[in-house]
């Protein structure tokens, strides 16, 4: 049954808890979760539709601005701020000078430096900017639908290509989605649902995120030997960005 997966991939993305008396263990084990990755698209269409419907409903209602730092705030909130902490723990590796182990260091300390500092500060800012910039509500919501799916598909792509840096938190999706029916499986959902909601100018939101995410897989690789559970979570939130900064500067026709 598909059910049983997806309520564990929503427990896992998000804050929402997956009840389950019988099946609770096995749905929140890590390699259990892994193994459904490919689920990844459609339950970022679930968190899209949800935020979407939020941002449409308020967006008569309030200032653009508003709208935007509400929904920027949600989306945090909803996914319980873990891929947010792991943007700012990427940034801390990236500028930490030395070798793979001082920046492993750096990833895994609790403290935020200030390159994470700024790389949160810059990510709030891009999308608050970037949603208040959608001023038809329409385009919110399918915009919003649009990029929670293209975030969550660029974590399948790093689990696809991607190797892992060292034993830990990503080796289980590295290793479960080498499966390329599964990968194919996250593909199809993917362009099904951008092309539904999004259009060719989704599509071509995918493309820009498909490139950044090797963009970023080179450098994880380049700087740690490989991706880690803090690559994942940044990918999605870049990705997630650079989704909403190009389809609100498309002119609507």
């Amino acid at each position: 049954m598909v059910l049983e997966p997806l309520r564990a991939v929503v427990s896992f993305l998000t804050i929402i808890p997956s009840y389950h008396k019988r099946l609770s263990t096995r749905m929140l084990d890590l390699d259990y979760i892994a193994n459904n990755m490919y689920l990844f698209p459609l339950v970022g269409a679930g968190i899209g539709i949800a935020i979407g419907l939020l941002a449409y409903g308020i967006s008569f209602h309030l200032q653009a601005q508003l709208v935007g730092l509400i929904i920027s705030t949600g989306i945090i909130i909803i996914t319980g701020a873990s891929h947010s902490d792991a943007l700012a723990d990427f940034a801390d590796g990236l500028a930490t000078k030395g070798q793979t182990e001082a920046k492993k260091k750096a990833m895994h300390d609790p403290a935020v430096g200030s390159a994470g500092a700024i790389a949160l500060i810059l990510y709030i800012l891009g999308m608050v900017i970037a949603l208040s910039s959608l001023y038809q509500s329409i385009r919110l919501f399918t915009s919003l639908v649009v990029a929670e799916v293209i975030a969550k598909y660029v974590m399948v792509l790093q689990a696809y290509y991607g190797k892992s840096a060292w034993d830990g938190f990503s080796t289980p999706f590295t290793t479960a989605m080498k499966n390329k029916r599964k990968f194919l499986l996250a593909t199809s959902m993917t362009l099904a649902l951008i092309f539904l909601f999004g259009g060719y100018w989704g599509l071509a939101a995918l493309g820009l995120c498909i490139a950044i995410s090797a963009i970023i897989r080179y450098q994880s690789n380049k700087s740690f030997g490989g991706i880690s559970g803090d690559v994942f979570g940044a990918s999605n939130e870049l990705a997630r960005l650079s989704s909403l900064i190009l389809l609100s500067s498309v002119v609507p026709l």
